[in-house]
């Protein structure tokens, strides 16, 4: 989510469809959209080819499997957690693990995880809803202006992030034994 892009004011001749196609943009960026419809489109192929069947001809071919009940529960687990990262963003770690288990699970159950078109994209959606983290808006006070890195600096400690040496390694140390040297503890 871009905290500093513009916020869509509607003016009175505005097309319909612009004003649908900002709120579908602001909806997508308030959530890990791109992570839910991974997920989601994921699940068709996993459940669909252990049930296809395809006819060349006079020629049919099945590709029925004894697991297609399992196949057809990862599949519908998938889009479920699909819809449920567009609308619940909280459990957006669960369903990011729950997603990358499922297509782990479907390689073995359901023909290659779908022949890799559903596995792939589980993964991928799965690897973006645990990375995927809501936005927070910053405040204009809080705001240094772009030339002023002094103070980014005295917080990393030294030039260009570098963490800077600490004072001394004995800041917290007391009298006794056990706590001599910030914790460190030598024989004898």
């Amino acid at each position: 989510m871009n905290t500093k892009a513009p916020v869509y004011v509607r003016a009175e001749d505005d097309a319909w469809l612009t004003v649908v196609y900002y709120h579908v943009h602001a909806w997508t960026g308030r959530r890990p959209f791109w992570a839910g419809l991974f997920t989601l489109v994921s699940g068709f192929p996993i459940a669909y080819f252990p049930y296809a069947d395809f006819r060349l001809g006079n020629l049919s071919l099945a590709m029925a499997t004894t697991g297609g009940a399992g196949a057809l529960i990862i599949g519908v687990l998938l889009i479920t957690l699909g819809l449920a990262l567009w609308f619940q963003q909280a459990i957006r770690v669960f369903a990011g693990v729950a997603s990358i288990l499922l297509a782990l699970v479907s390689l073995p159950v359901s023909n290659l995880g779908g022949f890799g078109l559903g596995f792939v994209p589980a993964m991928i959606g799965g690897a973006l809803a645990l990375a995927w983290a809501p936005g927070t808006p910053v405040d204009e006070t809080d705001a240094a202006p772009a030339g002023d890195t002094g103070k980014a600096e005295a917080m990393a400690g030294g030039p260009q992030g570098i963490p800077a040496p600490r004072g001394t390694e004995t800041a917290y140390a007391s009298e006794t034994t056990a706590h001599a040297d910030g914790g460190r503890n030598s024989a004898g």
